[in-house]
């Protein structure tokens, strides 16, 4: 419908810290989501309803039109493609780091190295970038495991703490970007239904401002 707007979410962590944001800006399901095993949910505005999905799915939901508005972390708009879609706002949750990271004190090998990540498509970028000949390992989950089991000599992945580094023996390495979630709109959807996506974008805004100088004060 031309008057709805569907907002993409992301489940999980980035989900637990954006609801109160959106909340502030005036927008709340109806229900509590984390009771739910919906995946669209109305809510307190007649045109506006929420999916809630997987992070490396909101990209491609947002791109083809199917969701309006998403939230997404920049990681996953980095592997996934974001570059068609117009992102109007850094929300300022859900910050980390995205790193390759190696065995405490390990020199890497002279030449072709192996990198186990789930990040295929920044890791290839990013050794592209730095002339660096790679085999790219694909992995879903316990990236610390493949340098332990010599599958791989480094690993591109998510930093929060570098807890989970440390336990395993490892360090990190080279930062490769910043990661924070974001909002992102589809470039169609902004022209069609500008004046309604503008307004909420413009409340978020406003929220996220508030937040950060909360924080500084």
């Amino acid at each position: 419908m031309d008057n709805q707007i569907v907002i993409a979410l992301t489940k999980g962590r980035i989900l637990k810290e954006t609801l109160p944001l959106f909340a502030a800006a005036g927008i709340e399901p109806i229900e509590d989501i984390s009771k739910s095993r919906k995946l669209i949910f109305d809510t307190n505005h007649a045109d506006v309803k929420l999916l809630v999905i997987r992070g490396s799915d909101v990209p491609t939901y947002v791109k083809h039109g199917a969701a309006d508005i998403g939230v997404s972390g920049k990681d996953m708009l980095l592997e996934f493609g974001g570059a068609d879609l117009y992102e109007p706002l850094d929300l300022d949750i859900s910050k980390c780091r995205l790193m390759t990271a190696a065995m405490v004190g390990k020199e890497l090998p002279v030449g072709r190295i192996r990198i186990a990540t789930k990040f295929v498509n920044i890791a290839k970028a990013w050794c592209a970038e730095r002339g660096i000949q790679a085999d790219i390992i694909k992995l879903y989950g316990a990236m610390e495991l493949a340098p332990l089991m010599d599958l791989a000599d480094m690993i591109v992945d998510i930093v929060d703490t570098g807890n989970t580094l440390r336990a395993n023996g490892m360090e990190p390495r080279d930062l490769i970007a910043d990661i924070s979630s974001r909002l992102v709109v589809n470039r169609a959807s902004m022209k069609r239904k500008h004046a309604r996506i503008q307004q909420i974008v413009n409340s978020l805004s406003q929220v996220v401002e508030a937040s950060k100088e909360k924080v500084d004060s």
